[in-house]
């Protein structure tokens, strides 16, 4: 006996929307037990979308190029009944490696199918505040909850858009990317300030050229690195840690490791550092509130690694650092950093972070300036250690020194402060049996 089984987008975190990048199957083909069917990427990843089935192809509902969500119907599998064991997609497995789900609902471009897909209907109208605090000048914005959310992201006030395109004047997404493009036009951001924009330069009289699209990462990323420079006043304060005993530590422990086991990395003991610094100066693990009057005080420490991956800079996040070993946070590190290289990571697994580090050590460099990861209030960045002869008030020793460099909110944090807190740290790494206390 054979059943017709539905493939879904699962729902595995609040995203907004989902690309399809690829897609993998066709009408016909036999597909295994998760096996990868479709290739989709969010603002901070890609990742592959497995079948929860096996069997035969019946329909493709989806192409590369659509927008889907949760729920989203993306095949149909003709399997016996005794495939159906396999769960239908759902956020509750963890096992599954999924596309996040979207709050917005865009329905996928297919073809005709022989049943109609169930497509989750948008949110109610809500409406928005005055326009301004004049009382006689009020403009009410329809707009779901998702483009409402899409707006904030951007800065804009929706019900600065005097009229939205969908049905019955709702404000859509691209009513919103209009308003930016518009404002961006004039010269003029909301602050009154103007910024010029760089012009378009045709390079083909110069040499040969090649049009490389960027990922929807590195666009976003992009963005977001974009509006917190313009908005967040950085400092960036650099300072050298002596690392000779803890590499000496470090090195000692990895000798003791069995073949196979996860070897520890001086980053491991930067992240205890860093936390230990952090539980005395608590404005590190803040973030200022939106309308710049409050600072909302973090009692967890979630650190999140910037990772280098094929597809551009995506930061995974270690949970409850204060509470895991060296090695437990070794083999997390090594655990998350491997699902990003693969695109696996889920939005949940980059959420939540209380401060990044950007570590270079293994590339190289003396110093750079780090941008803060937004809403966070500082970002650590790390070069390469190398050996430096330190006075050690008798004469000149050789040393390990690490350099050390972190960017803060100057709103959030103050020179002297930031200044104790590299303190700090350099402390704890200069003795890790601070970090005992």
């Amino acid at each position: 006996m054979t059943v017709l089984i539905e493939i879904k987008v699962p729902d595995v975190g609040n995203v907004a929307e989902i690309d399809v990048v690829e897609v993998l199957i066709q009408p016909g083909d036999v597909v295994a037990l998760e096996q990868t069917v479709a290739s989709l990427e969010t603002d901070k990843a890609s990742m592959d979308l497995p079948s929860t089935a096996q069997g035969t192809v019946q329909q493709v509902y989806i192409k590369a190029g659509d927008k889907v969500s949760e729920g989203s119907l993306v095949a149909t599998i003709l399997a016996s009944s005794d495939q159906t064991a396999a769960p239908a997609p759902a956020a509750a497995s963890p096992e599954p490696v999924a596309a996040p789900a979207a709050v917005a609902v865009v329905a996928p471009a297919a073809a005709p199918a022989p049943a109609p897909v169930a497509v989750k209907p948008a949110p109610a109208p809500i409406a928005a505040p005055a326009a301004s605090s004049h009382e006689h000048a009020v403009n009410i914005a329809h707009a779901s909850p998702s483009v409402r959310l899409f707006a904030r992201e951007l800065g804009v006030d929706v019900s600065k858009i005097k009229a939205g395109t969908g049905r019955k004047g709702r404000i859509l997404k691209d009513d919103v990317k209009n308003f930016v493009k518009k404002v961006m036009a004039e010269g003029v951001a909301n602050t009154g300030a103007g910024i010029p924009s760089i012009p378009a330069v045709d390079f083909t009289p110069f040499g040969e050229t090649e049009i490389l699209k960027l990922s929807k990462i590195k666009r976003l990323t992009g963005q977001n690195l974009s509006r917190v420079w313009l908005n967040l006043p950085l400092v960036t304060y650099h300072e050298e840690a002596d690392i000779t005993d803890m590499e000496a530590f470090r090195n000692a422990l990895n000798a003791e490791k069995a073949k196979g086991e996860v070897k520890i990395t001086g980053l491991m003991f930067i992240i205890k550092a860093m936390v230990a610094a952090m539980q005395q100066f608590p404005s590190f693990n803040s973030s200022l509130s939106a309308d710049g009057e409050s600072l909302i005080l973090k009692k967890y420490f979630n650190i999140g690694i910037a990772v280098d991956t094929p597809n551009g800079l995506v930061v995974p996040v270690l949970r409850n650092v204060n509470t895991k070993s060296i090695n437990e946070l070794a083999i997390e590190l090594a655990e998350k950093s491997e699902k990003a290289r693969l695109g696996k990571l889920l939005p949940a697994d980059m959420q939540g972070g209380c401060m990044t580090i950007s570590s270079l050590g293994g590339i190289g460099g003396t110093a750079f300036t780090p941008i803060v990861n937004a809403p966070e209030v500082a970002i650590l960045g790390v070069t390469r250690a190398k050996m430096q002869p330190v006075w050690n008030g008798k004469e000149f020793v050789p040393r390990l020194m690490l350099p050390l460099d972190i960017t803060y909110d100057h709103r959030v944090i103050d020179g002297a402060e930031g200044a104790r807190f590299m303190a700090v740290l350099k402390q704890n790494l200069g003795d890790i049996r601070r970090l005992l206390l």
